[in-house]
């Protein structure tokens, strides 16, 4: 039996083995290209690879024989147009045929692909692009002159003239590398204070990735799957897109800008069966008060990106009728941590990160570097190439062995010695009726050293009424210590480009207090 036949927790551990991943992939140690793994040896099926639900309402659906063609073509003009192995491809477009052409084309060619966001303005642009050194550049015409704009970058825009100019290309192309060879550099979703490295993915990266899609989405041959992420991301990449077409899975997207309503739609219309999405989306579903107007087939659900509050918790299980499973893990060593989606011998605990997965060591230590014990905070980390890779996130472990999380490092707060969870507090606050978004930070004080400010996004006026009804709502839920000492209503809350809460810009823009604080 392959790995895909089982389902249950129990047998996940049990006849998990690095062998048993391998066997599920045409390659082996010696030779192994992602892009025959996801689309060539899948052309043959008949079956739809992508459905992409696009922001003015259009569905456009490629199947697997479509995208092996059109990446053999994109590959054969790489390669006339003087794009060697080795070679990185930039690829700033919107989910479509060209973005999936170009992205298996590159990896086919021996080049590297590399994912960009269409929303990076010049500077967030620049650094990746003098990081990573692109041979060329992929993009569309509004995004043209922004690249242009950096000089010496050979910009192609994907227009009807290349659609020409690929057209005229062999439809056949034998990849050939082995699993050392890097295939994609990827980068992670931070603001662009801080200079961008791109981690670099070998081939057999796909291997690896198996992992997350059995156990962290838990992917199955028969599922429709569907995950709104961008491909410009890790979780949209590599869980919502390569994972799923390397099993032959029909999977889903979205294309411009992110509408809740439009996402419901598609997960109606598409029969979609499994979800992974991050936590801010599940929110603006929710937010959109649009749940109920549509029909689900959906089984299997699990997000990731950061914790998910139990307020929109509870909604997911009412609109779609199945827990939503957590996803734990990062960019550098990818998912550790998972909830087992469609295991029936595996019980989610709310709140919870999950359970490690097969195959790997997880713990929580503390600033000496032992095991913390149960309900203890320390910091998460992974056994890796030898060592214990921190993972720079706190958390906690209960007496069923399953790990919490307890925010960044940063994000613990000490007020006149009291250690807060700003998730903890957050949690709390969305639960109110009128709080949409909020987000908590530690704020300079010189009485308690730090206090705890939130910063709230609501439709109700924000007045010293309403943040001491906050402080109110959340200290008799927590410890009377515990809560926002300082509230600020805001417009928005700051997010990273793949949907975090930034709250690292937070504290930066702190210094400059360019929101009132009500401290009543």
């Amino acid at each position: 039996m392959r790995l895909t036949d089982h389902t249950t927790y129990a047998d996940g551990h049990r006849h998990f083995s690095s062998a048993a991943l391998w066997s599920l992939f045409d390659g082996d140690r010696e030779s192994l290209n992602i892009a025959h793994e996801c689309v060539d040896r899948h052309a043959g099926s008949g079956r739809v690879a992508v459905r992409i639900a696009h922001a003015d309402g259009r569905d456009e659906t490629l199947g697997f024989r479509e995208l092996a063609d059109w990446s053999s073509r994109f590959a054969h003009w790489l390669g006339a147009r003087g794009v060697d192995r080795g070679d990185r491809v930039a690829i700033m477009l919107e989910p479509s045929l060209a973005f999936y052409a170009a992205l298996f084309g590159a990896i086919k060619r021996g080049a590297i692909a590399v994912p960009l966001f269409t929303l990076f303005g010049p500077d967030g642009l620049r650094l990746r692009v003098e990081d990573c050194a692109p041979k060329l550049l992929l993009t569309n015409a509004e995004k043209a002159d922004t690249a242009r704009a950096l000089g010496g970058l050979d910009v192609v825009v994907a227009d009807a003239r290349l659609v020409s100019e690929l057209a005229a290309q062999p439809t056949g192309y034998e990849a050939r590398s082995v699993p050392d060879d890097l295939a994609v550099f990827q980068y992670t979703s931070g603001t662009t204070r801080e200079l961008p490295a791109a981690v670099r993915h070998p081939q057999r990266a796909i291997v690896a990735l198996m992992v997350a899609a059995l156990y962290g989405t838990g992917v199955r041959p028969a599922d429709h799957f569907f995950c709104p992420s961008s491909p410009a991301w890790g979780h949209g990449l590599w869980h919502g897109t390569l994972a799923p077409l390397a099993l032959g899975v029909t999977t889903g997207t979205m294309a411009g800008k992110f509408d809740p309503v439009r996402m419901l739609r598609a997960l109606q219309d598409y029969g979609v069966t499994n979800l992974s999405a991050a936590a801010t989306h599940y929110r603006m579903l929710r937010s959109s008060g649009q749940a109920a107007a549509y029909r689900y087939g959906i089984r299997k659900l699990s997000f990731t990106g950061e914790p998910m509050d139990s307020a929109t918790r509870a909604f997911v299980e009412t609109a779609f009728g199945a827990p939503p499973c957590s996803m734990y893990g990062t960019t550098e060593v990818g998912v550790i941590l998972a909830d087992y989606p469609g295991a029936a011998d595996y019980t989610v605990k709310p709140g919870a990160l999950g359970k490690p997965v097969p195959g790997v060591r997880v713990e929580v230590q503390g600033a000496d570097g032992r095991p913390c014990p149960p309900n203890q905070i320390g910091e998460i980390k992974v056994w890796r190439r030898g060592a214990w890779f921190p993972t720079k996130d706190r958390g906690h472990v209960d007496g069923d062995g399953y790990f919490y999380h307890a925010g960044r490092a940063d994000d613990v707060i000490i007020s006149s010695g009291w250690t807060m969870s700003a998730i903890e507090i957050e949690d709390v606050l969305l639960r109110h009726p009128d709080v949409r978004e909020a987000a908590v930070i530690g704020v300079a004080d010189a009485l308690r050293g730090q206090v705890v400010k939130a910063f709230v996004v609501s439709a109700r006026g924000g007045d010293d009424a309403f943040a001491r009804e906050l402080q109110e709502f959340t200290r008799t839920r927590l410890s009377q210590h515990e809560y926002p000492r300082r509230v600020a209503f805001v417009a928005a809350l700051p997010k990273t480009p793949a949907g975090k809460v930034n709250r690292k810009a937070l504290r930066e823009s702190e210094a400059s207090a360019v929101e009132p604080t009500h401290a009543p």
